[in-house]
């Protein structure tokens, strides 16, 4: 009887090549299909506002806040799941696995604002698309009040830039972490797992994410006339600002310069 191979965890090395793979992988796609798939996940991450949204309308009044604000935070990550799982092409993902390729000195920088730029800017369209899809269909349907929506805005516009830069960057940081976690994970339901706890973590913590929180900035300023666009451009400003940092340096960074220091 033969022993079965016991496959252990990947070692970091292997993270790192896997992410550096990956990373060159979505410099090598044509515009357009980046393009796309990018506008695709805009789209699909606004079935957290969705989601959030019944929740909010459903219990907010029923609920203590505390117990309200669990299952919130556990509504977060459907719209990551259904990204990530199926692979659209979500900014904070991207991050961290750009940058690989221009720490490696196979990409350039400039190539690198040309994809951030690409997929920020289906991100945002996709976002402000099913944003504006969902301040209709929600308050027509009855299953998500206009209150709702005005909630979920104030939330995140409620703080002192400092402490948005701060919050985005914690985003970025565990977004980054996300990424990385993904390529050690080898089956789908560890990829699910990882994905509904980094996420939760930060719809618990209330943290600012460049993308969702786009699409609820966004829904509380087409329905309430005290949210304008002088409140939603700084706030996005500084979570793609804080993103990118907790992103950049928290994980790829640091974790590139830990390789490479075991490897000499």
């Amino acid at each position: 009887m033969k022993a079965e191979k016991i496959i252990g965890p990947k070692e970091i090395e292997e993270i790192l090549a896997d992410q550096l793979v990956t990373g060159l992988a979505e410099y090598n796609r044509s515009s357009s299909s980046l393009f796309i798939s990018s506008l695709t996940a805009g789209l699909e991450i606004g079935f957290s506002v969705f989601l959030m949204g019944i929740v909010y309308t459903l219990f907010h009044g029923k609920m203590e806040e505390a117990y309200l604000h669990v299952a919130l935070a556990f509504s977060y990550p459907i719209g990551f799941l259904l990204v990530v799982i199926g692979r659209s092409e979500l900014f904070t993902e991207h991050t961290n696995l750009a940058l690989y390729p221009i720490l490696e000195r196979k990409k350039s920088i400039l190539q690198l604002f040309q994809l951030w730029g690409t997929i920020l800017a289906g991100n945002l369209l996709g976002g402000f698309l099913i944003g504006a899809f969902l301040c209709w269909i929600g308050p027509a349907m009855e299953i998500i009040s206009v209150e709702a929506f005005i909630h979920l805005a104030d939330k995140m516009l409620k703080f002192d830039y400092t402490v948005i830069l701060g919050s985005a960057l914690l985003a970025g940081w565990l977004m980054g972490l996300l990424s990385w976690l993904l390529s050690a994970a080898k089956e789908t339901i560890s990829r699910i797992m990882i994905v509904i706890i980094i996420t939760a973590v930060i719809g618990m913590g209330g943290l600012h994410h460049s993308i969702v929180g786009s699409v609820e900035i966004f829904a509380g300023l087409l329905l309430s006339p005290e949210i304008g666009w002088a409140d939603y451009l700084p706030v996005q400003l500084l979570a793609i600002l804080g993103n990118l940092i907790g992103g950049t340096f928290f994980v790829a960074t640091l974790k590139y310069s830990h390789v490479i220091s075991a490897d000499e």
